[in-house]
């Protein structure tokens, strides 16, 4: 049995270990909340079971948990500087035990670990030989998270969430640019500035499993306000941005009408 407002009290208990003046914490407590409210309306709206509904909350509660220790470790939120934060989550939860404290039966496990070790992984290296339930789930928490990500994107401090002074003064790199441009994809591994970062937000547009996050995202307009946002100073990388953009919002005004 799932008890979310149990597991909503654990997380405020398990935060508070945190120092919550810190910024990165406090974004990352508010992301998680939006993230678990998300999952709740995206399974709603696919009318599923009350206990997969509650399980899609629970799951976007818990999907960022390594966060913390990542920040408190490094002082960044970049994976590639650091450590995998689903990877730190996942240790956290089920290594360590803390997944008890949200959570009495076990019968959840294994699609609660499954969930938040592929929530941030790009298509290529997603688990494979899961369950129809276990990919509904991996399924959910990646929709729920671009979602909310991508409000983010839009409106916060550009050094809290970028983590660079001045990313209008960055390039992309050709490998991310060609990545995209060819499949609408990247590789993260490859990332190799802030302004790549950038160019994989877009590409999450690709990777949206359901229409609810996408249909919000183009209702909310957060590709358009991220666009705007940046001017680049290289004018081949500001022609890149366009090209970018241009191609990731006509594919979300098509796949969203022809729905």
């Amino acid at each position: 049995m799932i008890n979310i407002t149990k597991a909503k009290k654990e997380f405020k208990k398990y935060v508070e270990k945190y120092d919550i003046n810190n910024p990165k914490i406090k974004l990352k407590v508010a992301h998680i909340e939006r993230t678990s409210r998300i999952a709740k309306k995206i399974a709603k709206s696919l009318e599923l079971q009350k206990e997969d509904i509650e399980l899609a909350e629970l799951i976007g509660l818990l999907h960022d948990i390594g966060r913390f220790e990542q920040v408190k470790r490094y002082g960044t939120f970049v994976d590639y500087l650091s450590e995998n934060h689903a990877e730190i989550g996942v240790k956290i939860l089920f290594e360590e035990g803390l997944i008890r404290n949200f959570i009495e039966d076990d019968k959840y496990d294994r699609i609660i670990k499954l969930a938040i070790i592929n929530h941030n992984r790009d298509k290529k290296q997603i688990t494979k030989n899961m369950s129809n339930r276990e990919k509904l789930h991996v399924k959910l928490i990646r929709d729920s998270d671009k979602t909310d990500i991508l409000y983010i994107l839009t409106f916060e401090n550009e050094k809290l969430v970028w983590e660079s002074e001045n990313l209008e003064e960055e390039k992309f790199s050709d490998e991310i640019y060609r990545e995209f441009i060819e499949n609408h994809d990247i590789i993260y591994k490859n990332r190799k500035t802030h302004a790549d970062i950038l160019i994989g937000h877009f590409a999450y547009a690709f990777d949206f499993n359901f229409d609810y996050g996408l249909k919000y995202v183009l209702d909310n307009k957060y590709y358009e306000k991220l666009y705007k946002r940046f001017n680049f100073k290289d004018i081949k990388t500001n022609k890149r941005f366009e090209e970018v953009y241009n191609i990731t919002n006509n594919y979300i005004k098509e796949r969203v009408k022809a729905k």
